[in-house]
């Protein structure tokens, strides 16, 4: 009798994992996945890119708002007697009711080595801690947030200069090679799940917009941490004359200079401890994104100007 698995996700980070089961395989019944979200001005409907390969891969897909108090799904699920259900950032608590749905459970693929960063935003909150590697953890999901146990650990290291979404690809790119393996060994009754410890956890709270804002008196490695932690979305920005700049990339300076103090001609900042940060990409509020060089041509922000913590 063919094996059904249900697998659940939602952002482009899910995308490379859905494929690869299906390329090779691995009998994918249903899809779960985000609604639909409107845009800021509600012109356009935005298909989660998970809703968006279903699509393109001809697979059924259901998107409820909520799982919760939810018959209607639980009874679907039931009825499907699926081996296996697989979720990766979904976005939504599974309800503790359906977790028994599954002959072999739910798993989940979690952007951490856990128990360190559990919760919402474990790629993000990596970087920013200036932690020296990452990686995915294969968790049965129980009902606390990301406690389950855990089959499989792998890692890679954070290069310094890599933003979040160059991280988050590599990553992504790691489940999708590694799920198959540990699919087949959970069908098959050889997975080992071990518990976590619990004593060590630490939680990856959802990023605040407001937490972009650059503090000049940090020093360099932090304010770089915290550029490339926080891309693409919010972004890490600043304020100059009244309008908001968001820092896209940049790199440690070897300048000196009083915080907040541009010392370049090619926009290189004073932040804490004698340190400088170097911006190489920026973008003005509601313009396009720029190189510096460009940038600098037309900018009121010159040698000289101050740029205060506001």
């Amino acid at each position: 009798m063919p094996k059904k698995i249900i697998f659940m996700g939602t952002p482009l980070f899910a995308v490379p994992i859905l494929k690869s089961l299906y390329q090779n395989g691995y009998p994918i019944s249903v899809v779960y996945t985000q609604p639909p979200q409107k845009s800021n001005r509600g012109y356009k409907i935005n298909k989660s890119p998970i809703q968006n390969i279903a699509e393109t891969l001809n697979i059924d897909f259901r998107s409820p708002h909520t799982l919760k108090d939810n018959e209607e799904e639980y009874q679907y699920l039931k009825q499907m007697n699926a081996d296996l259900a697989i979720v990766v950032a979904y976005g939504q608590l599974i309800p503790k009711n359906f977790l028994g749905l599954t002959k072999k459970g739910f798993i989940n693929i979690h952007g951490s080595i856990l128990p360190k960063w559990r919760g919402a935003a474990p790629i993000q909150r990596s970087i920013m801690n200036l932690d020296e590697e990452t990686g995915i953890s294969m968790m049965k999901i129980v009902e606390e947030l990301d406690s389950g146990p855990v089959s499989n650990v792998y890692k890679i290291k954070i290069d310094p200069e890599q933003n979040a979404q160059e991280i988050s690809d590599k990553l992504s790119m790691l489940a999708a090679e590694k799920i198959l393996d540990n699919v087949d060994d959970i069908l098959d009754d050889k997975a080992k799940f071990f518990d976590q410890d619990h004593s060590k956890a630490t939680y990856a709270k959802k990023i605040n917009k407001d937490e972009g804002h650059i503090n000049w008196k940090e020093e360099a490695s932090k304010l770089i941490s915290k550029i490339n932690g926080l891309f693409p979305v919010p972004g890490a920005f600043f304020n100059f004359d009244g309008e908001r700049y968001k820092i896209l990339k940049a790199k440690i300076g070897n300048g000196i200079g009083n915080v907040g103090e541009v010392i370049s001609d090619n926009l290189e900042i004073a932040c804490g401890k004698n340190q400088s940060i170097k911006i190489l990409e920026i973008q003005r509020q509601g313009k396009k994104p720029q190189k510096v060089g460009e940038f600098m041509l037309g900018s009121k922000i010159k040698k000289g100007s101050i740029i205060l913590n506001v």
